[in-house]
């Protein structure tokens, strides 16, 4: 914890100049190069180590273990952890209970300076995250800096947010009275995150939880649990009190379940699949016993994301954004761009250079840096498969479509690509989460559009195009939350792209956005008779 010389000295930081996001990483820079590698070489003497839970600031053994494993080399352990379950569960909430009682009368700068000191230190441990990130869950060195960039981000931006909220008024004042609106902090909620961003999505639900003045339980996935324990450190030096952020690992069935059904949990703040999202829904809506409130769901789940390539497009620029969005982090994005919609009169020519641009993409450990890593963990090997498997029914296999085999048993798959597709068939309209594109041909911008159109989900599209009228089109008529125009159809800015979807992809609770915070909190106004 930290010193109450520290603690002053948080209590008054506030952000300085105007939000920037933080700067990507260049590690064609020797320097830059340099000093990854040894924080590689650093994280790598610190694998294997035992963590606790944290329940109230109090580090907490339960009765069984898990181990994290790097999924390009499955028999290294990342971290052993403690198997929480439903009585550890309930100790968390009853330690985030305890500390909502003080935490959401703290200062409102002291909250947002939580935020700031936590992001300045992750700033200085930049290349120690994207190395655990590296190992745990098999990020190549841009993706990981991609994820410890926007956790950076969503700490500042929010930090902001959190003080332009505080400054809300009522549209008018009455005459004879003094009104006031006030939000204010809902309660103990359950943090949820998934593993593909378990950084930059774990540290963005807490962090807009906390600084609202709610006190949150995080429970991560269990493919990526040593990230979190290392950010709640990163918590703590920064000078968190006990109980506002309460560390619960375990699986979802015993921990998880428990966490959204408790009744003294006023909100579940989620990232991960559609089902899994649906079962939460379900679950917080049912009014258990002692439960005094409608529980609030904030929902970001799947995708099944859609790039438009009009017959007027740069070619050569489409392929390199379907590639870039496809296959990023073996396309384990909610963002990916898992189908290519194009129009017939480029088609052949697309798909050739589509082929050819892949030729330059290396699959292997990312510790080395390559252009792809493995996908995470042996189930999702196995799914992946067998969609390519299924898929060969499905549409014409161009590329990859197979395992890549190594000596260390790495969970690794070519980047696969399939051409012909049904807009109805499974590789277009289920969400596979690995590196697998369908590409189909349309006659028309009409039908593009339609296509694109064509799933349950609504979260992320791209167009390329050089027809300002399709352009047009695309901002009223593709439907998704966040639409991009002659850029890939990832890579959302903090800011700048406020992220979630419409449909099934989620609540559209736009992450990043300026309206974020409010899913935190209640609006309560008060009215003052002048006397």
């Amino acid at each position: 914890m930290a010193t109450p010389a520290l603690t002053t000295q948080i209590q008054h930081r506030t952000p300085k100049g105007k939000f920037e996001n933080e700067p990507f990483t260049d590690f064609s820079h020797g320097k830059h190069t340099n000093d990854m590698k040894a924080a590689l070489s650093w994280v790598s003497d610190q694998l294997g180590r035992e963590y606790p839970l944290v329940l109230g600031g109090e580090r907490v053994r339960a009765s069984a273990t898990f181990t994290s494993v790097n999924p390009a080399k499955p028999a290294e352990v990342i971290g052993v952890h403690q198997a929480g379950g439903v009585t550890e569960a309930n100790q968390a909430v009853e330690a985030a209970l305890k500390s909502f009682e003080s935490w959401k009368f703290a200062p409102l700068e002291e909250r947002v300076s939580l935020l700031l000191r936590t992001a300045e230190i992750i700033k200085q441990r930049k290349f120690e995250f994207c190395a655990w990130l590296t190992y745990e869950v098999g990020k190549n060195w841009a993706e990981a800096d991609a994820d410890v960039a926007e956790c950076i981000d969503f700490l500042d931006f929010y930090a902001r947010e959190a003080l332009r909220l505080a400054g809300s008024q009522t549209p008018i004042q009455f005459p004879g009275e003094r009104d006031e609106l006030k939000y204010i902090p809902l309660g103990v909620g359950a943090v949820i995150p998934p593993w593909n961003f378990p950084l930059a999505i774990m540290a963005g639900m807490t962090a807009a939880a906390i600084v609202t003045g709610n006190t949150v339980v995080v429970k991560p996935s269990p493919d990526a649990p040593t990230i979190a324990a290392r950010f709640l450190d990163v918590l703590e030096e920064a000078g968190m009190p006990p109980g506002v952020v309460n560390l619960l690992q375990g699986d979802g069935p015993n921990c998880g379940n428990a966490l959204v059904e408790h009744p003294k949990v006023r909100f579940i703040a989620f990232t991960g699949s559609r089902p899994v999202g649906l079962e939460i829904h379900e679950k917080a809506a049912k009014p258990r016993a002692g439960q005094i409130w409608i529980k609030r769901t904030i929902l970001e789940l799947g995708g099944k994301d859609a790039t438009i390539v009009a017959a007027d497009a740069d070619v050569n620029a489409a392929v390199d954004g379907v590639i870039a969005a496809a296959f990023g982090f073996s396309g384990q994005k909610c963002s990916a761009g898992s189908r290519a919609i194009i129009e017939d009169s480029i088609y052949d020519v697309f798909v050739e250079k589509l082929r050819d641009g892949l030729e330059a993409i290396s699959v292997s450990d990312p510790v080395t840096n390559p252009r792809m890593g493995p996908v995470i963990n042996a189930a999702a090997h196995a799914r992946v498969l067998r969609y390519i498997e299924a898929g060969k029914a499905e549409g014409r296999l161009v590329a990859g479509g197979h395992a890549v085999e190594t000596e260390s048993g790495g969970y690794y798959i070519e980047p696969t690509v399939f051409i012909d597709v049904d807009p109805k068939a499974k590789l277009a309209q289920e969400e596979i989460f690995g590196p697998v594109l369908a590409v189909m041909r349309v006659k028309s911008f009409d039908e593009a559009l339609a296509v694109a159109n064509g799933t349950e989900f609504g979260l992320t599209g791209a167009v390329y195009s050089t027809a300002p009228e399709n352009l047009d089109r695309a901002r009223r008529e593709f439907h998704v939350g966040n639409l991009y125009l002659n850029r890939k159809c990832t890579g959302a800015m903090v800011g700048a792209h406020p992220f979630g979807g419409f449909n099934m992809s989620g609540t559209d609770s736009k992450a990043g956005g300026p309206e974020y915070l409010l899913h935190f909190t209640q609006a309560k106004t008060v009215a003052e008779r002048l006397i």
